[in-house]
């Protein structure tokens, strides 16, 4: 399948990000995962200048290594956010306008395997990076603090599943460590914002501080392990059915360049006035969900993705131990009504895009994975908005 070329002209809010990002020196902590290495891409591409702080490549292979992300910033720094010594003194050389922090251990069943280090690297480094910006960080600095989808406190599979929707104001909560640790990230980041960067008084601290929900995304490049796509493609790589933990789990799935194309759109927002505008309703936290189309069972996403790829089977494979909500979506009214943020590619384009990527890189032995994204998010800022 073919790429359409795009220019950034065509994004229709490519003006403000320009303008936001360009030679703007940007701090990103886990920049080495999955989508922390699609937004270093992107970053570079609206002319930022990026530092990275985060473990090395969690896996082999990896988007960070196949993409060549490390030749694209201006620093690469390995190291923990659990080090708050180390962190704040590369806070401090680095100099941050913006801070996107997406370090974490993302994964739920080694939230399972390995709950004191999940807390302590959701819960912790969050504090470090904020208490970083607080003790040396620049000013002004716009912080985007990125959690979970699964932060809210709802039923897990067995039981009633979620209400349809959830908003930024439903109850945190989470009823194992993954979640737990990710609603604990809200809380920390809520506590800082009321104690030391409240947005009434922005004049003075030059913090603006926001957390950000996505759903499950999806795109070229993960490797992670026990996620479905990448679950997927290893075994129709090996010629092996992929085992499903929870078939008729019900998801919102997004390419990745939507939730990042939210994230970029709030943080150019709030320093769009800055500091005439205190923009308090542009504080808290925001959802950047899909559309209710796009939240389909993992069984149905599969499907579809084997049919893109061409080949794959699978094979029902439950798990007992790991307890996880039946049914989870999200309401981004918010984003939609106050930034103008909609979603551009809908599922099938989605599943189609991501099937694309991984046959480039199997197929196509040699193939630059750096420029399939940078097509990827060239046809993205080309495409229209959703309605």
């Amino acid at each position: 399948m073919g790429h359409r070329a795009g220019a950034v002209e065509g994004l229709d809010v490519s003006s403000t990000w320009t303008d936001a990002f360009r030679d703007k020196r940007v701090l990103i902590t886990g920049h080495t995962g999955f989508k922390g290495s699609w937004l270093a891409i992107w970053l570079h591409r609206l002319g930022a200048r990026v530092t990275g702080y985060a473990l090395p490549p969690p896996t082999r292979p990896s988007l960070f290594e196949v993409a060549r992300v490390r030749e694209l910033l201006e620093r690469h720094v390995e190291a923990d956010v659990r080090d708050a010594a180390c962190l704040e003194h590369e806070l401090g050389q680095a100099r941050p306008r913006f801070v996107l922090h997406l370090a974490a251990q993302p994964l739920v069943p080694e939230g399972y395997r390995n709950p004191r280090d999940t807390f302590e690297t959701n819960v912790m480094g969050t504090v470090n990076v904020l208490e970083a910006v607080r003790r040396v960080g620049p000013r002004p600095c716009t912080v985007v603090v990125v959690t979970s989808d699964k932060c809210y406190e709802v039923a897990p599979s067995g039981c009633d599943p979620a209400p349809p929707g959830l908003r930024e104001s439903d109850r945190l909560g989470g009823s194992e460590p993954y979640s737990a640790s990710k609603a604990a990230a809200e809380i920390v980041a809520a506590a800082y914002r009321r104690s030391y960067f409240d947005p009434q008084h922005l004049h003075e601290h030059q913090v603006a501080l926001v957390t950000v929900r996505a759903g499950n995304v999806i795109g070229g490049g993960d490797w992670s392990p026990t996620r479905i796509v990448p679950d997927v493609v290893r075994a129709a790589a090996a010629g092996r059915p992929v085992e499903l933990r929870m078939p008729h789990a019900v998801r919102p799935w997004q390419h990745v360049l939507d939730p990042l194309a939210g994230y970029l759109t709030l943080a150019a927002r709030l320093v769009d006035e800055w500091p005439d505008d205190p923009r308090s309703a542009h504080s808290g936290a925001w959802n950047f969900g899909p559309p209710t189309e796009s939240c389909v069972t993992v069984g149905a996403l599969v499907e579809q993705l084997h049919r893109a790829l061409g080949r794959g089977a699978t094979a029902d494979s439950p798990d007992p131990s790991i307890r996880e909500t039946a049914t989870l979506t999200l309401c981004s009214d918010k984003a939609r009504s106050l930034l103008g943020w909609r979603p551009r590619w809908p599922l099938d384009e989605t599943i189609r895009r991501t099937a694309d990527w991984y046959c480039r890189y199997y197929d196509q032995p040699g193939a630059d994975m750096r420029q399939a994204c940078m097509d990827d998010i060239a046809a993205y800022e080309a495409a229209e908005p959703r309605p």
